[in-house]
């Protein structure tokens, strides 16, 4: 999109955000300024459906009224107390989001990079105090192309160039194999020092990579046999997006831990959740972790009215029927220039081949101009991921303006 197709409120906004806001993100040129429920609205009033749901943070759509609701009474009585005081919104947070997953205890944290960072410290500290590993020895095993996060600690044992480049020193104690990879797992986890596997069970990042079937089944059980702790980043794939409450729950798999935040607050603020049972999480003790925001009372509150949502209005439900679709009718448009169309649930995403390696970017732009918002990954893939509360009607309008877009590439 050129300077010219820009109104000048956008321009002058983005010029604004350009002189005096980091440039560590490149976004599509639109400025916007409203959402509800599938839809965003832009400065000038555009209206579009938005096809990214904030990597899988508004599930529930912008704005739920029930969420918004619960957000502003709470808002209207307590925000912070800190973790120095008790507030009387987390023991029924916790009593709600432990039951509903099935474990026995649960850590609030803000953003999923500090749930990962805190799963991280249980399972070594599981690994020195239960498992028995040596000082300073433990090894966490994790996969290729993972996408668990930004701090120094994460991209440590990233892959990927731009997000690990020139930041060291790195931290150690990690183990990297290829995604969807058992036999190269087996031979990892032959370590008598690894504490723990950490793996997103759909690599959203990475392009939407489904791994094959009861792939997290076997993983699961190849854990349990060499004593080694299952870690779910279930961040982006969990809270009904891929048609299951959780992902893991496709293979029947029950984490030792799990990670979730994104959606856990429907898109109102930061609220992030490791859930483990007592074995684990106990090893942590007063005063040796925590977080200020962490566990807050509007976080609680409103944590507990974006999972009522997702159970109500069956949204797991809602995605896989509506996912299959999607991707039924995209296959069906049997373009020659989308060589992959894949997903589960309202997790999904196309890889595009072309002899422009910019197609994918040009592509979410067409589409932006003809009311839809989407984003390339790694070049040449496109995530289609709108919010869980899409109808079949509106999906069918979607669908058109991406096979209209799709006419870039003739």
């Amino acid at each position: 999109m050129n300077t010219m197709d820009i109104s000048k409120q956008t321009q002058e906004l983005l010029e604004k955000e350009e002189k005096y806001g980091a440039h560590n993100y490149h976004p599509l040129p639109v400025m916007l300024t409203k959402g509800e429920g599938v839809f965003v609205w832009d400065v000038d009033g555009k209206r579009y459906y938005d096809f990214l749901s904030a990597y899988s943070a508004l599930n529930q759509g912008h704005r739920h009224p029930k969420i918004v609701e619960a957000f502003i009474e709470q808002a209207n009585k307590l925000t912070l107390t800190s973790r120095a005081f008790h507030s009387d919104a987390l023991g029924e947070f916790a009593e709600y989001i432990t039951k509903l997953f099935g474990f026995d205890k649960v850590l609030p944290m803000n953003s999923g990079a500090e749930a990962v960072e805190t799963a991280l410290k249980l399972a070594r500290r599981w690994g020195y105090q239960k498992k028995g590993i040596a000082e300073n020895q433990a090894k966490v095993i994790v996969c290729s192309d993972n996408f668990h996060g930004r701090t120094i600690n994460i991209i440590s044992f990233s892959t990927d160039d731009e997000a690990n480049y020139d930041y060291g020193p790195y931290n150690t104690g990690y183990t990297i194999i290829p995604y969807n990879d058992l036999p190269a797992l087996e031979k990892a986890l032959q370590n008598e020092n690894v504490a723990a596997f950490m793996v997103e069970p759909i690599q959203g990042e990475a392009g939407v990579v489904v791994p094959d079937e009861g792939y997290l089944s076997k993983a699961r059980q190849m854990c349990k046999d060499a004593n080694v702790l299952f870690i779910a980043d279930e961040i982006q794939t969990g809270l009904a997006r891929t048609g299951k409450m959780l992902c893991c729950d496709h293979d029947g798999v029950h984490p030792d831990i799990l990670i979730l935040g994104k959606a856990l607050s429907g898109g109102m603020m930061p609220v992030s959740a490791v859930l483990a049972d007592d074995d684990i999480m106990l090893t942590i003790k007063p005063g040796e972790h925590g977080s200020t925001y962490g566990g807050n009372p509007l976080g609680c509150k409103v944590a507990i009215a974006s999972l009522q949502v997702l159970v109500d209005e069956k949204l797991a439900e809602n995605a896989e029927e509506q996912g299959a679709y999607l991707r039924k009718r995209l296959e069906d448009l049997n373009h020659p220039n989308v060589k992959i169309v894949r997903g589960r649930g309202l997790l999904n995403a196309i890889v595009i081949e072309h002899e422009d390696k910019d197609m994918a970017w040009k592509l979410c732009v067409k589409m932006m101009e003809n009311g839809l918002l989407a984003k390339p990954t790694h070049g040449d893939k496109i995530r289609f991921a709108p919010p869980l509360t899409i109808t079949r009607e509106q999906m069918d309008e979607c669908i058109k303006i991406i096979a209209d877009s799709f006419k870039l590439m003739a």
